[in-house]
């Protein structure tokens, strides 16, 4: 791998990769774990790779890849009531690249990779431990899919570090997500600076600032919010209602403040 790419060869993989496959124009990418035997196990929204439940969904379904109508005969279709699914390799990869996500990379690492969901601050548990979380969750589910804070990427890390952000009105661990939010949030943050000054570039270094700043200060291992859970803990306050995530309301945030 080099620098400022996570591009692996199939042989290099070992069971326990957290794997990744950017989609067309790289609107979004789609991640799970390698458990060996040419297979991903890997969270989706009731089988569809991504998914908000609003018409957005029309962008980011066209953007993913083109499915083959004949049924692949090692795939895994999602169990009823959740959605982890085992894939071959091929149709992890659908066409795409094969990148392999960083854990325990240095802050300047992770900086220099501007680009959420490739790496993390945080430390990878054992191979052995992160295949038994992926197969257990294969068999038990994940919850609830949530564009912003239960997906796929969510999942992978959860796999990898046993780590849970407990506060579910915040973010997951995705840098996707937080990529998502974080690019705006600087050019919102920065827009104040045009009171004092007219320089372009010092605003857009300022951006540039505060959407590291921000994609640093999320990042699963800097949060303070996160707490290692053991797998058949995790699942167990799903099944009681413990831990609860819910699929994310657009009409409510669009809903005026009274």
């Amino acid at each position: 791998m080099g620098l400022l790419s996570n591009r692996i060869d199939r042989g290099s993989l070992k069971p326990g990769d957290h794997v990744y496959s950017w989609r067309t124009a790289y609107i979004y990418s789609h991640h799970g774990i390698y458990i060996g035997d040419n297979k991903v196990v890997h969270f989706t929204r009731r089988g569809q790779e991504v998914g908000t439940g609003t018409a957005l969904d029309l962008l980011l379904v066209s953007s993913g890849p083109n499915r083959s109508h004949v049924p692949c005969a090692t795939c895994i279709p999602p169990e009823e009531g959740h959605g982890v699914v085992s894939s071959c390799l091929n149709c992890f990869l659908a066409g795409g690249i094969l990148y392999r996500f960083e854990y325990a990379v240095s802050p300047a690492l992770f900086l220099a990779k501007a680009r959420g969901g490739t790496c993390t601050l945080a430390v990878s548990d054992s191979n052995d431990l992160v295949v038994h979380r992926a197969k257990y969750l294969l068999e038990n589910g994940f919850g609830c899919y949530n564009v912003f804070k239960n997906n796929c990427e969510d999942f992978a890390i959860y796999c990898k570090t046993g780590l849970l952000v407990l506060d579910q009105s915040t973010m997951g661990q995705s840098g996707q997500a937080v990529s998502i939010i974080g690019g705006p949030l600087a050019a919102v943050l920065s827009t104040p600076l045009r009171l004092v000054t007219t320089n372009v570039y010092g605003m857009a270094v300022t951006a540039v600032g505060v959407y590291c700043a921000s994609r640093y200060a999320a990042d699963v291992g800097m949060r303070s919010d996160v707490l290692k859970v053991p797998v058949e803990d995790l699942t167990t306050r799903l099944a009681t209602g413990m831990l609860q995530v819910l699929e994310p309301s657009f009409q409510a945030l669009a809903a005026p403040a009274n």
